[in-house]
């Protein structure tokens, strides 16, 4: 049943950040030349991620994507059985926040600003494969490796935590959007993609695989730098 409820509670939090986010990218665009939209949209990310951290961070640890799920499990912080059931959760739950996006804007007849459920793309860095793997690494790098500092049982930063993964993710979609949208979430990009291919836009499906793989990479780097920083670090004070 513990099970259960963290799946639960990892299905409702990326559902969250998928419908405040991409939603928000959706009614008010992300065109980096004017601002507003960017701003907007990246402080919405940011601020879902706080409230999930306190929402349900005290039942899954608000994990709310596949990456950080990743780097947490290669840490030792979680076993295989949770981590397949989280990642399935997160994936269903951006499922059902891009469906319900979808049925919002169609039934409202509201223009989605994005033209495809807020989901990513390389438009930003001129379709470049190898530059949107590069972006989403690095990304993604620095948020697990932010994440697994910030909740290490060595910190002493009492609640504000989610406060600073937040904060944190609000800073890595400023640089983000305007290269591939930001993802450093497998899931907030699948879901997005897939109800966008049932309405017949395919392009975003054609390059999700490049918001799945480099995200993960970075994830793994994180779990395997932070490893060895905290081990040599407790080392040291032995």
């Amino acid at each position: 049943m513990e099970g259960i409820k963290k799946y639960i509670a990892e299905f409702i939090g990326t559902f969250t950040l998928v419908f405040m986010g991409c939603g928000t990218a959706m009614l008010v665009g992300c065109d980096s030349e004017y601002g507003g939209g960017y701003i907007l949209t990246a402080f919405a990310f940011g601020l879902a991620i706080i409230a999930l951290a306190y929402g349900v961070g005290n039942i899954s640890g608000g994990h709310v994507n596949p990456a950080v799920s990743l780097g947490v499990l290669i840490s030792g912080g979680m076993t295989i059985t949770d981590f397949c059931g989280y990642v399935v959760a997160q994936i269903l739950g951006a499922l059902a926040g891009s469906a319900l996006l979808d049925c919002i804007f169609k039934l409202g007849g509201l223009e989605d600003m994005t033209g495809g459920l807020g989901t990513n793309g390389l438009g930003g860095v001129n379709d470049n494969i190898a530059a949107g793997l590069i972006v989403e690494i690095i990304l993604t790098f620095l948020f697990v490796i932010l994440i697994l500092g910030v909740t290490s049982k060595n910190q002493t930063h009492g609640s504000f935590g989610g406060l600073i993964i937040g904060l944190t993710l609000v800073g890595i979609h400023i640089i983000g959007i305007g290269l591939t949208g930001t993802s450093v979430n497998p899931a907030r990009s699948l879901g997005p993609a897939i109800v966008a291919a049932i309405d017949g836009n395919t392009a975003p499906i054609s390059v999700v695989w490049v918001f799945i793989v480099a995200p993960l990479i970075g994830a793994t780097l994180a779990a395997l730098v932070y490893g060895f920083l905290e081990g040599s670090k407790a080392e040291a004070a032995e």
